[in-house]
């Protein structure tokens, strides 16, 4: 229960695909946000469930145990355990959601169930610079793209999203196509920096209202590719730098005129980017040279709390905790999530 002060403190575990996750937060400030990765993904070029989980299975205990240090704080100092119920992998859900149920069950402590979309959205709450609700918010990452009016901390709703494929999956496939290693997305990013993003022009997917595509982008790319390299086998190599500016350059464009188009429907002018992929360095340019032009105010979370992380789960967990939105030991994760 709440202390006497006022003063809440939350263990949040994160477990959503393959990063290991926990954070101790007081009140609305983080305290320590700690993540594991798992680097054996890499051979296979992408995430492999089953190995997946059983590396949360041996990170869990030691990342939390870091997270309590540098917080400084002790188990029985704390007022309710926080973890992400879905959307994920389900065996890496799985072990999360045990240790959470385990560990509140043994401290006599509430449990509180998170949904790791709205948590990346959430996120713009942490630093002291904080939008004003209703606010718009971007995400995009690996599985998602979504354009969500936040009208509060517990009151949220999808105005578009993907049809198909996510934006970090545009980034991450092409990057497969071009040769470069999993994850990919990065390294577009970093070899775009020294590339002419107008050099090849890709088609922007015309789909109405605010909803995205983008497997159309994905194919144009791949025939793309494939035609150039009928004509000379080292064109990716050659060419390296511009490929990867102008992959970036189309994928931002689709994702801002969205969001502006959002903005003007609703009239709201706090506007957002979380999730992973608005760790990209183009994106988050970009965002900030639209935002300026159409007087928006813009807030993007800090680096840290952009990828999965515990951080953000602490912060939506904090809200649920004032709200007592409590889950008892039948709660079950799960691959899939409504808003």
């Amino acid at each position: 229960m709440q202390d006497q002060h006022g003063l809440v403190k939350i263990l949040a575990i994160e477990s959503s695909c393959d990063e290991t996750g926990a954070a101790i937060s007081h009140n609305d400030s983080i305290l320590s946000n700690f993540v594991a990765g798992q680097s054996i993904h890499q051979q296979y070029g992408g995430v492999v469930p089953e190995l997946a989980s059983r590396a949360h299975m041996q990170n869990i205990v030691p990342v939390v145990n870091a997270a309590l240090e540098k917080a400084s704080t002790k188990l029985s100092d704390l007022n309710a355990i926080a973890f992400t119920q879905a959307p994920g992998l389900i065996g890496s859900l799985l072990v999360g959601a045990s240790f959470a149920k385990s560990l509140a069950l043994a401290l006599n402590i509430p449990l509180i169930a998170v949904h790791h979309m709205q948590a990346h959205v959430i996120a713009n709450l942490i630093p002291a610079q904080k939008p004003a609700f209703p606010f718009l918010c971007l995400t995009v990452s690996g599985g998602h793209t979504q354009i969500v009016l936040c009208e509060s901390a517990l009151s949220m709703k999808v105005l578009g999203e993907t049809l198909d494929d996510a934006a970090g999956e545009a980034f991450d496939k092409t990057a497969k196509l071009i040769g470069l290693p999993y994850p990919g997305g990065p390294l577009i990013d970093e070899y775009a920096r020294n590339g002419n993003p107008r050099r090849f022009k890709f088609p922007e997917p015309q789909i109405s209202g605010l909803d995205f595509s983008f497997s159309g982008l994905k194919t144009a790319i791949l025939y793309f590719l494939q035609e150039k390299q009928r004509e000379n086998p080292d064109f990716v190599r050659q060419n390296l730098a511009d490929i990867c500016a102008s992959v970036q350059d189309r994928i931002v464009s689709i994702l801002l005129h969205k969001l502006k188009k959002a903005a003007i429907k609703t009239g709201i002018r706090d506007i957002c980017i979380g999730g992973g992929v608005s760790a990209n360095s183009a994106l988050r340019k970009s965002f900030g040279e639209l935002g300026q032009a159409m007087k928006w105010n813009t807030f993007i979370p800090p680096f840290e709390y952009c990828t999965d992380n515990a951080g953000m789960i602490a912060m939506m967990g904090y809200y649920k905790y004032l709200a007592s939105d409590f889950v008892d030991l039948s709660i079950s994760p799960s691959a899939r999530a409504e808003w």
